[in-house]
Parts: C-alpha cells; sequence; structure tokens
C-alpha cells in the first residue's frame, strides 16, 4: 500500500468545506482511505475555545493545584475546567487527568490541543468524530478516519489513533477463521483503523508541516467479517474499575 499526505491546504478557519478543500488538491479513489486530523475538524466545526470561557470551579482549582505541586509548576485551573466540561469521566486526577469524553475514547486531558490554534487558547475535539467523517465520506466519495494522536500505557510515545470512521468498519473481525495449522482464531479482532490512522501520521507527522490530511492507497480490508466496536463499553472494560479505586483512595488519604 502507498501513503502520501495531501499538500497544499491552507489553514483551516470555522465553517470551511474541508471536503471541497482535499478535493482540490488530490484525485481520490473510491478505495482509498483519507486520513484527516481531528485538528482541522476541530477548527472547521468552530471548537476552538479560550480559558475565559472556562471559570474554574473549587474542583478545578483542586485538581490543578494537586498536578502543579506533583510537577513544580502552576498548572491553571481553567484549564482542568475545561477538560472536566469536556468529559463524561475523569477516571483519573492525579498524577494527570484522564478523561472519557462524551464519544468514548479514553485520553489525557480529554484531547485539548493547545498547539497550532492561530487565534484562540485551546482547540477541542470534535463533538462526534464519526458524525464527522461521515459528512466527509459523503463529500469526498472516499473512506475517511479521522484520527488524533494519544499516549500508550506501559510505553513512551504517542501514536496515531482513531476518533471516528466512515466507509469501512473500525476492525477486522478473525474469529471463526483459522490459522496456519488449522486452530479456530476465537479472540482476535484487528483494529484497523487504528493501524491506518497510525500509518498515516508516520507521513503527516507531530509538528508545523501542515501536512494533516493522508491518503492510504491500494489497502484492502479483505474477506472478513467487520466491526464497528472500537471503544470498549463500561460493562466490557477492566480497567476502569482498577482505575476508578485507585482514585477513590488517593481521596480517602
Amino acid at each position: 500500500m502507498e501513503v502520501f499526505t495531501v499538500d497544499g491546504l491552507p489553514e483551516i478557519r470555522p465553517g470551511d468545506d474541508i471536503a471541497s478543500l482535499i478535493a482540490e488538491q488530490v484525485s481520490l479513489r473510491e478505495d482509498d482511505v483519507v486520513c484527516v486530523a481531528s485538528t482541522i475538524v476541530s477548527k472547521a466545526e468552530g471548537r476552538q475555545a479560550n480559558l475565559t470561557d472556562f471559570p474554574a470551579t473549587e474542583r478545578a482549582e483542586e485538581i490543578a493545584e494537586r498536578i502543579g505541586e506533583a510537577a513544580g509548576e502552576t498548572k491553571d485551573p481553567r484549564f482542568a475546567q475545561a477538560v472536566l466540561e469536556e468529559s463524561e469521566e475523569l477516571l483519573l486526577e492525579f498524577p494527570m487527568m484522564l478523561a472519557v469524553t462524551r464519544f468514548g475514547h479514553i485520553t489525557v486531558n480529554a484531547g485539548i490541543d493547545r498547539s497550532n490554534i492561530p487565534d484562540a487558547d485551546l482547540l477541542l475535539l470534535p463533538e462526534d468524530p464519526t458524525q464527522s467523517a461521515k459528512e466527509l465520506h459523503d463529500g469526498l466519495g472516499a473512506r475517511v478516519v479521522v484520527t488524533d494522536t494519544s499516549g500508550r500505557p506501559f510505553r513512551y510515545g504517542q501514536r496515531g489513533v482513531a476518533l471516528g470512521w466512515a466507509g469501512l468498519p473500525a476492525a477486522r473481525d478473525w474469529r471463526g477463521e483459522y490459522d496456519r495449522n488449522g486452530k479456530e482464531l476465537t479472540a482476535t479482532v484487528q483494529a484497523v483503523v487504528d493501524e491506518l490512522a497510525a500509518a498515516s501520521n508516520l507521513v503527516t507527522g507531530e509538528g508545523g508541516g501542515g501536512t494533516p490530511v493522508a491518503v492510504v492507497r491500494d489497502w484492502e480490508f479483505g474477506n472478513h467479517e467487520g466491526s464497528d466496536e472500537l471503544f470498549r463499553t463500561k460493562e466490557d472494560d477492566l480497567i476502569r474499575p482498577a482505575l476508578r479505586a485507585w482514585t477513590d483512595a488517593q481521596h480517602d488519604r
């Protein structure tokens, strides 16, 4: 397969038609996968904000003070308030804010970005990345993955992940297929949208390159069952209860 950036895109502003801007720069095929950084989706959807939009509550001040003491620097409680307001739940309040977004993604600081925003303090994640992907899919006539970068437990560094997708399932479901020795697979589900997001991030980069869109070409889903179950449910997640228990223990000290 081939992965390449879409060059020549302008700085995205609220109300911009991203699909039209992408289509002006590249000739797409129906089976392409267009990986679009959530930053430009958020900009087009007017998800910029300023710290003054988030007057700090007592809880936000306590969180900011505690994290700041541990880091040896002052933390703005208004940022903590923004994270609280963009979250369905905080799984951790210390030593970082690990948030569950309203669309099911779990990430530090609710994915709020503070870089590459020319006209605001903060850039919030899209409210509904899958709906955003569907609109881009309709406009482009190609498969779409809305991406972000996220850290990983047990490993250093960030990698690209999918927040929303359209035109393809989230995962290849290998259950019921067989390995080379004829053993039936019973647990293997491959999160292809995350893998595509990570591949695109290799070429779009993390800095000031100004290339927030990549095209994955000549990749095929294959003859597999598909699944859209990417974000674990509360009932199926073994990690959330452990994090909640740890957080409760910290409050009791």
